[in-house]
């Protein structure tokens, strides 16, 4: 079992090949996870992304996108270990987990945010 164990989902209102654009590429990766080295382990397009994941942390991730109602459930999942764990309090490891659990809502607020800006809310997803 790793040390960091994150999971987490948020609703978009937006189809999963739109979220998949946003989602997709080097540069945005480096933006959330800048200390992150990420190899994409398999591209699923509309329904994600796993990455193998390396640098800061050594593990795996993936974004994975559930069909539902008139968007998707941006799943958001990592399971990986930090450098030293062995020697770190419990304390510290907490906040290295709370710190990765942040950036990955902040990942999936961003896309979320920018999905669905000037959307009045119940009103469905452009095409």
């Amino acid at each position: 079992m790793s040390s960091i164990q994150v999971a987490d989902q948020t609703f978009v209102a937006a189809d999963g090949t739109a979220v998949a654009e946003v989602l997709g590429g080097p540069n945005r990766w480096r933006e959330w996870w800048p200390d992150l080295e990420l190899e994409v382990r398999e591209d699923r397009g509309d329904k994600g992304i796993r990455w193998t994941v390396g640098g800061g942390l050594t593990g795996t991730m993936e974004v994975w996108l559930q069909p539902a109602l008139d968007g998707v459930i941006l799943h958001y999942f990592l399971h990986a270990e930090p450098p030293g764990v062995e020697r770190m309090s419990p304390r510290r490891l907490l906040a290295v987990v709370r710190t990765r659990r942040v950036a990955g809502k902040r990942m999936s607020f961003e896309i979320k945010a920018r999905l669905e800006a000037g959307r009045a809310a119940g009103v469905t997803p452009a095409a």
